[in-house]
């Protein structure tokens, strides 16, 4: 039997002895490997010599005679000296002697490793396994569990106590160790116990590789010391930093939640939600409740560990049902983070049927924290564990107290936002014209696409304004910048050009008062936007009579122009400056627009849909192709709008199309008269004659007296030739032209003077009446309603 000394040593290799055979002479005639080793001498350097030679102190033996046994010093063939413990035995031959020999410090580290062996198998903090070959284990101080991690059985492997999954990498790490006797050290593990209670730890590893007296592998020593709490701590740092850096990275808010629970599955929880207000949901402040009821909560994001949210659980968008008045619920409201189970919210619930919508089938562990914010709780963000084994700690709770605390800042952010967003997009939508017009001569879509997929919103803009004998005129801009600000400024400039338009302006004349207008606004402005007051712009006015259409630009990109069955081309305008730079003039281009054609009015961000390098190609090819003459305007509006797809528009856009219609058949007549009083009878006779022709008997007498007053003013102030318009559409037009840029003014006459009435008498014959300027003369035009 072994002594437990013995035991204790058991495993640390015996100390290597070194043999001399000697004659009765003392001369060596036999060396063996371990003491060349040991003396550092080769055989032939010894052999046949007398072993007194390889003593360092022959003085010190008595009469010149080693004795049988005790200490000697002896030479090494380096000329350094080594201290043996010999002993010397007697052979069958009484000429022969064996003298065997140690190191003499070998059977103190005998006694020191046999001290270490028993000091690891009697630690509590440090594991310790010796495994044979078979990384079975041999020797350990987790035999029974007492220690550090799982139970360790003396003949069992890792795949006995561990998951097999989760031992296959950790066996694998042993056996490199094992064969190639580079050790292991710190080597970070994971164990999770395949046997209840289930656990999990973290392990620092370390493995060497143990041998035999020859060299040889005879298994592997391993040390482990738990690193759990300092693992969950680190994953709880790394979660919290995680949740800090990804949690609130929009403005959205139901983007926002979803990186909640982002955040939370898998490294903390196996199925998590977020429940918020419909009023935050809406942007609105929600109410503060406090108890049980309906809370008036829906679920806003949803995420499980196994990819597919549970059946039987609340689907994301649903509205939350109510909850009975419990203590966990008023802990919630007052802004407490709650730990529980699925027997305790059970009980509290009392009804089977809620608490499979508010629990998973599998979840045993339950955690629960407010989104508190500026005084108004937002909703509540809870969690469960299903696979993970372990329990929700005060740790975790402390962790997603903190993590709610961030992610209700970035839900209030994102519901401030989703408030004054929508109100500045609604004042925007309610600044801008109708998306669809329609007249016997024209018909309009116009489509607007805020930047960043509507996070951003701008100071682009279009309008369709109609105008007398049935002209129309087109505009589209772009105000420099984003946000409120271009909102405004561009409600401005809208209301100025509708203004402007009303006074029947030529275009370049319009967008020289427009630019005069900028650059009071950007003088009104604080230095802060002074510089970026400023705004493009394009106007232009269709005649439907001339079939023409005159356009400016300021600093604009051209229209298109798609005629009836012909490829869409830019049209060549020279734009001048951007509104707001001033001292420019703007120049004016007329082309001829056939009935059929469409114009396409767009503004820069349009342009920067599409990732072609030369995008103002790629949208006049798509114009071309999509037919614009006999298709559907909203759809040609909504697909050229569309882009490339590359991605959210970095600018806002806006577009105006317009497709022009023929004019009825025999629905203008014209005359020119010279400036003689008797034209003005020939232009009253010719007027009635044509209303007769045209079955408008009932408009005859007042348009009479219409042209007989216009046409006497011409002749009388202007000189001629003069010219007379009548255009029948949904209104009988009357127009009277003279070379005279004097503008006409309607003036209350005294009951002694003897003119100065007829004006007075047009305006209230007629539905309105007014005056427009062209390159040479004026036109005065009158719109009557048609009679019965």
């Amino acid at each position: 039997m072994s002594t437990k000394a013995e035991d204790a040593g058991e495993g640390v290799p015996p100390p290597q002895v070194a043999a001399a055979l000697v004659d009765r002479r003392g001369v060596v005639i036999g060396w063996s490997h371990a003491a060349e080793r040991l003396v550092e001498r080769p055989a032939p350097e010894v052999m046949h010599r007398s072993v007194l030679r390889l003593l360092a102190d022959r003085g010190a033996i008595p009469a010149g005679r080693l004795p049988d046994r005790g200490t000697a010093r002896l030479r090494c063939g380096s000329g350094k000296t080594v201290t043996v413990r010999y002993r010397t035995d007697g052979l069958r031959s009484p000429e022969l002697s064996l003298i065997l020999a140690v190191a003499a410090d070998r059977p103190a580290e005998a006694e020191w490793d046999a001290a270490l062996t028993r000091a690891l198998l009697a630690q509590e903090r440090i594991g310790f396994v010796l495994r044979d070959t078979d990384l079975a284990v041999v020797r350990t101080n987790l035999a029974r569990g007492a220690h550090v991690g799982p139970p360790l059985p003396v003949g069992s492997r890792l795949s006995d106590v561990m998951r097999p999954p989760d031992a296959a990498e950790p066996e694998a790490g042993l056996r490199a160790v094992l064969e190639t006797g580079v050790p292991l050290a710190g080597h970070e593990q994971r164990v999770r116990s395949a046997r209840p209670p289930y656990e999990e730890w973290s392990f620092s590893v370390s493995a060497v590789r143990t041998q035999d007296a020859h060299g040889r592998p005879t298994g592997v020593a391993v040390l482990f010391t738990d690193a759990t709490r300092h693992w969950r701590a680190e994953r709880r740092r790394e979660l919290r930093h995680r949740a800090s850096a990804g949690i609130g990275s929009t403005l959205d808010i139901g983007r926002t939640a979803q990186e909640v629970v982002d955040a939370l599955v898998p490294d903390f929880a196996d199925v998590a939600w977020v429940d918020l207000a419909d009023a935050a949901l809406a942007g609105e402040e929600p109410p503060k409740t406090f108890g049980g009821g309906d809370l008036h909560l829906r679920r806003a994001a949803v995420r499980s560990a196994r990819g597919t949210w549970p059946s039987g659980l609340l689907p994301p968008g649903a509205p939350v049902p109510p909850f009975p008045d419990l203590a966990m619920v008023r802990e919630l409201q007052e802004g407490r983070t709650i730990v529980t189970d699925r027997e305790t919210l059970g009980r509290g619930l009392a009804d089977p049927d809620h608490l499979r919508l508010a629990a998973p089938e599998d979840g045993h562990s339950m955690i629960a924290a407010p989104l508190f914010a500026r005084g108004l709780v937002l909703g509540l963000v809870a969690a469960w564990r299903t696979d993970r084994p372990e329990p929700f700690e005060e740790e975790d709770a402390i962790l997603l107290s903190e993590i709610a605390a961030h992610s209700a800042l970035g839900v209030d952010n994102a519901r401030r936002y989703t408030r004054e967003h929508r109100a500045a997009v609604t004042l925007q939508r309610r600044l801008l014209p109708q998306a669809v017009t329609s007249t016997r001569v024209m018909e309009t879509a116009g489509a607007y696409v805020p930047a960043s997929g509507g996070a951003q919103i701008g100071g682009d803009w279009f309008d369709a304004i109609a105008l007398p004998s049935l002209r129309t005129a087109l505009v589209v801009g772009d105000v420099t910048g984003h946000g409120l600000h271009a909102t405004a400024t561009m409600g401005r400039l809208r209301t100025a050009v509708q203004t402007l338009a009303d006074l029947e302006l030529p275009p370049d004349e319009l967008l020289a008062h427009l630019d005069d207008l900028v650059s009071r606004l950007a003088g009104e402005a604080g230095p802060a936007q002074h510089d970026v007051v400023g705004a493009t712009c394009l106007v232009a006015v269709h005649d439907p009579v001339a079939g023409r259409c005159t356009m400016a630009s300021a600093g604009h990109p051209p229209p298109l122009l798609a005629p009836p069955g012909g490829r869409a081309a830019p049209v060549a305008v020279r734009p001048g400056p951007p509104l707001g730079v001033g001292g420019f003039p703007f120049e004016a281009t007329t082309v001829d627009v056939p009935p059929g054609s469409v114009l396409a009015l767009h503004t820069d961000g349009l342009l920067q849909h599409y990732g072609a390098d030369d995008p103002a190609r790629a949208v006049t090819d798509l114009l071309t192709r999509l037919r614009p003459a006999d298709g559907d305007l909203t759809a040609i509006a909504r697909a050229l709008m569309s882009g490339s797809g590359s991605g959210p528009p970095r600018d806002d856009a806006a577009l105006l199309l317009a497709r022009t219609a023929p004019l009825g058949e025999d629905s203008v007549a014209d005359w020119t008269f010279p400036a003689d009083p008797r034209a003005v009878a020939s232009a009253r006779e010719a007027a009635t004659g044509k209303l007769a022709a045209w079955g408008l008997e009932g408009n005859s007498f007042v348009t009479e007296l219409i042209v007989s007053e216009l046409v006497t003013n011409a002749v009388r102030y202007a000189g001629g030739p003069v010219g007379l318009r009548l255009v029948r559409d949904e209104a009988l037009f009357c127009e009277v032209t003279d070379p005279s840029n004097t503008q006409p003014r309607m003036r209350r006459a005294r009951v002694g003077d003897e003119g100065g009435r007829g004006l007075f008498l047009v305006a209230q014959l007629s539905r309105r009446w007014g005056s427009r300027y062209g390159p040479t003369g004026k036109t005065i035009w009158v719109e009557q309603e048609l009679s019965a």
